[in-house]
């Protein structure tokens, strides 16, 4: 199927078996492919934005206020990250169990809890504990991947990922413009920065409950309902197409259940089932049998037990995105994080609120590089015969050009503007692009366990910020930004040529292509 301008805002193509769109109706919020998609992507652009809350008043006003050292502003930030990683583990096995809508809606409604009690915050340990429990609204990244790949088939899972995960990214960005502007607001109001930093987390608050409250009530499960009745349904749809459903039953990545499978098959018997005609629906792509019996084999979630998340967590593919998100996203938080602290120290006319308006662009152009990254791995993937390898390349494509890019910037120190802003630019391009190529290739890995899959990739996210994080706390007592660039590069070129090797999917995978 060829790309048309009209599938923007047309009903999809859907896939017969496990009803995923073939295009992104990107455009159309009243189609259930539409609505989910906008709320997959709002709900963690608003989550993102509440995690981040605090860094852009936190180098100079909140500092300030609470009397706090540069060491103790570093610690806050590798705080919220810890509490994060934790959080998108356990994510990812809840999405598997419960599925990803109430997770991620379950994680918005609770994270909104700390973000109310924030203006609270009196020292440097109550803002320890602030961020730690308001970094459970990072851990939203993982439902939100879930979410959208259950919802876009294997030709246009990588771009819509990469658009839901990007415009979410850019919530670092938002909360840069936004919260110094909110507290300029109130400054100018007759508040004291004391108040006005405390006021100014009301916005964020409002936001997170809002975003929380209206996936849960207008959006479903699945594209077939209830997330309990995933396997009755792919069974019914067999049916429907003139595909004996018991071809599923009982093999590596199976449907069942083997309940709700004897139930969804008990009515039919054999004779009834090789008697019936095929059903074909309105918008739906054209698979053959195999083609439908492989995607229900292998794609639709199974229940996680220990044996296979294990399995599942120590195979050489989730090692590759786990190390490879590592350095991808686990850099552009570590960065988020330090940016405007960067700016003001090379360029000192730069106040907090210039300073943090020219570190939002960082994260305001994964509106455009994380869906940049998943594009290119889609039609890498449609153009050169579905080969999964051209996808892997990209993602190491895209760490090792971010490493050079890195080294660059830490030996040259730039104190000329342009020169900073286009470098900067330039290493966002490729870094938050390898973001979106990553979450491409995810849901070909194990597809029958994309949960558990995507909570460790999201969670090596996080262990990468931490990691680097800590790099930048202790170049020079948390103000040698440039060295930690430098080394956060090296890391980035090494770990990507290191993992280059690993195959995109298991040998023997059913369902991954």
């Amino acid at each position: 199927m060829g790309l048309r301008f009209s599938d923007l805002w047309a009903a999809p193509e859907v896939n017969p078996v496990n009803r995923k769109a073939r295009s992104v109706p990107f455009l159309n919020p009243i189609n259930v492919y539409g609505r989910v998609f906008f709320f997959a992507w709002f709900g963690f652009m608003i989550a993102f934005w509440a995690w981040y809350a605090f860094p852009p008043l936190l180098t100079h006003t909140i500092k300030k206020d609470l009397n706090l050292t540069p060491a103790q502003v570093a610690n806050s930030n590798i705080v919220s990250l810890c509490s994060t990683l934790l959080v998108r583990v356990v994510a990812g096995p809840l999405c598997d169990q419960f599925g990803p809508r109430k997770v991620f809606g379950g994680l918005l409604l609770l994270g909104s809890i700390p973000i109310g009690l924030a203006p609270l915050v009196q020292n440097a340990s109550g803002l320890y504990v602030s961020r730690f429990f308001i970094g459970i609204l990072g851990g939203t990244f993982v439902p939100c991947q879930v979410w959208s790949t259950g919802f876009f088939d294997k030709n246009v899972v990588g771009t819509a990922n990469a658009l839901t995960g990007g415009f979410g990214n850019a919530g670092g960005g938002i909360t840069y413009f936004i919260m110094p502007a909110v507290y300029d607001s109130f400054v100018s109001r007759g508040y004291t920065p004391g108040q006005s930093w405390r006021l100014t987390f009301i916005v964020p608050l409002i936001m997170v409950i809002t975003a929380g409250v209206s996936l849960l009530a207008l959006c479903p499960d699945t594209p077939t309902g209830k997330w309990s009745e995933r396997h009755l349904h792919a069974a019914e749809n067999l049916q429907a197409h003139g595909v004996n459903a018991d071809l599923v039953v009982d093999v590596p990545g199976t449907i069942t259940d083997k309940a709700t499978s004897e139930k969804a098959l008990g009515d039919i018997s054999g004779e009834d089932k090789d008697k019936k005609d095929p059903i074909t629906f309105d918008h739906e792509a054209q698979l053959s049998k195999e083609e439908m019996v492989q995607t229900a084999q292998g794609e639709i979630i199974q229940k996680p037990s220990l044996g296979e998340a294990l399995r599942v967590s120590i195979s050489p593919q989730t090692i590759f995105h786990i190390l490879t998100y590592m350095c991808s996203f686990g850099g552009e938080l570590a960065i988020n994080s330090f940016l405007a602290s960067y700016y003001t120290k090379n360029f000192k006319r730069l106040g907090q609120t210039d300073a943090a308006n020219w570190a939002a662009m960082f994260g305001f152009l994964n509106f455009v590089t994380r869906p940049l990254g998943g594009v290119v791995s889609d039609l890498l993937y449609k153009f050169f015969g579905r080969n999964l390898w051209l996808k892997k390349g990209w993602i190491v494509t895209c760490g090792v050009t971010t490493g050079i890019l890195l080294i660059i910037i830490g030996q040259l120190d730039p104190h000329n503007e342009s020169t900073m802003f286009g470098l900067i630019a330039l290493m966002a391009i490729f870094l938050e692009a390898g973001n979106g190529a990553n979450f491409s290739l995810v849901p070909h890995v194990h597809p029958f366990a994309n949960g558990i899959l995507s909570g460790l990739t999201g969670a090596g996210g996080n262990l990468g910020g931490v990691i680097f994080a800590i790099i930048f706390r202790f170049m020079d007592s948390g103000t040698n930004y440039a060295k930690a660039f430098w080394v956060i590069g090296c890391i980035h070129v090494g770990v990507n040529i290191a993992v280059s090797w690993i195959k995109p999917i298991p040998t023997g995978q059913i369902g991954g292509h």
